[in-house]
């Protein structure tokens, strides 16, 4: 069945950086758009970047655009999130989803794995 692994979160004042990694397995993740929501505390899920199957296009949600870079690896079916500039409004659980293409915006009603907690405080 599918499996999404995130990590890589933890606890980092404003202004630094942290990379998230989702691991994947059970699914053709080359073939798949991917994309990383995020839910701050006592908040739904926002969608933060969704990348191309090739990694040759990806788009970022106007709060992270600048600071933030979505990459793939498809020889280890690896998904990350390069997070520079971090600010506190930044603080919340990230999940890795699949896409349905790069233009893909939406949050998962559900989601499958077990997030990695960013915090982002002084």
């Amino acid at each position: 069945q599918v499996q999404l692994v995130e990590s890589g979160g933890g606890l980092v004042e404003p202004g630094g950086s942290l990379r998230l990694s989702c691991a994947t397995s059970g699914f053709a993740f080359n073939y798949s758009p991917m994309k990383w929501v995020r839910q701050a505390p006592g908040k739904g899920l926002e969608w933060v970047s969704t990348i191309s199957r090739s990694a040759a296009s990806a788009i970022y949600a106007d709060s992270v655009k600048g600071r933030f870079t979505t990459s793939r690896d498809n020889s280890k079916s690896t998904l990350y999130l390069q997070m520079d500039s971090l600010k506190p409004e930044d603080t919340a659980v990230y999940y890795c989803d699949k896409a349905f293409a790069v233009s893909d915006t939406s949050v998962p009603p559900n989601v499958q794995g077990q997030g990695t907690q960013v915090t982002v405080s002084s």
